[in-house]
C-alpha cells in the first residue's frame, strides 16, 4: 500500500476511530484529547502496513489498535490513582521515618538561609514558578531573583556536602 492509498483510507478511517475512543472515553472525561489518539492509532496502523504485516481489514486493525490505546491509557490512570498513602498501613515505619527525617533536615537547612532566600526558593521549587514570575510577584529584577536562588542552592549544597562528609 502507498501513502497516497493509506490517506485515503486513514481519511475514511478517522471518524470511526475517534467515535471509537470517545465511546471509551466517555465523550471526552477520560483522555485529554481523543485527537491525539486517533493520531497514535493511525501512526501505529502505517508503521505495521510498512512493515509489510498483513492487514485484511484495515477497519477492524484501526479499531483494535485504538482500543487497545485507550485501555492503556485507562490502566495508567487507574495505577496512578492507587496510591499506598489513601489505605491504613500504607507506608512502613521506616518510610514515615524518611519522610520525617527528610522535612526535619529541610528545615533546619533553609532556617540558615535569609528569609529573601527562603521566599525565592519555596517560590520556584514550591509552587514552581518562572523566574519572570518570581520578579514579578517581588517586585525584584529577573537577574536578581535568579542570583539570589543560584546563592541559596549553593549554600545548601555546601551545608549537605558538610554534614555529609
Amino acid at each position: 500500500m502507498t501513502r497516497k492509498e493509506f490517506d485515503h483510507i486513514s481519511a475514511e478511517l478517522r471518524g470511526r476511530v475517534l467515535a471509537t475512543v470517545r465511546r471509551i472515553g466517555k465523550n471526552g472525561e477520560l483522555f485529554p484529547s481523543d485527537e491525539d489518539i486517533v493520531q497514535e492509532t493511525l501512526s501505529a496502523l502505517w508503521q505495521i502496513i510498512e512493515k509489510g504485516y498483513p492487514v485484511r481489514n484495515t477497519a477492524a486493525m484501526a479499531i483494535t489498535i485504538a482500543r487497545n490505546i485507550c485501555i492503556a491509557g485507562l490502566r495508567k490512570k487507574t495505577a496512578k490513582r492507587t496510591d499506598l498513602a489513601d489505605f491504613a498501613g500504607g507506608y512502613s515505619a521506616t518510610e514515615n521515618t524518611d519522610i520525617s527525617d527528610v522535612e526535619i533536615t529541610r528545615s533546619i537547612l533553609l532556617r540558615e538561609l535569609t528569609p529573601t532566600q527562603r521566599e525565592y526558593l519555596e517560590l520556584r521549587y514550591e509552587e514552581e514558578l518562572s523566574l519572570d514570575e518570581i520578579a514579578e510577584r517581588t517586585g525584584r529584577r529577573k537577574s536578581s531573583v535568579k542570583t539570589t536562588i543560584s546563592i541559596a542552592r549553593k549554600q545548601l549544597l555546601e551545608r549537605l556536602k558538610k554534614d555529609i562528609l
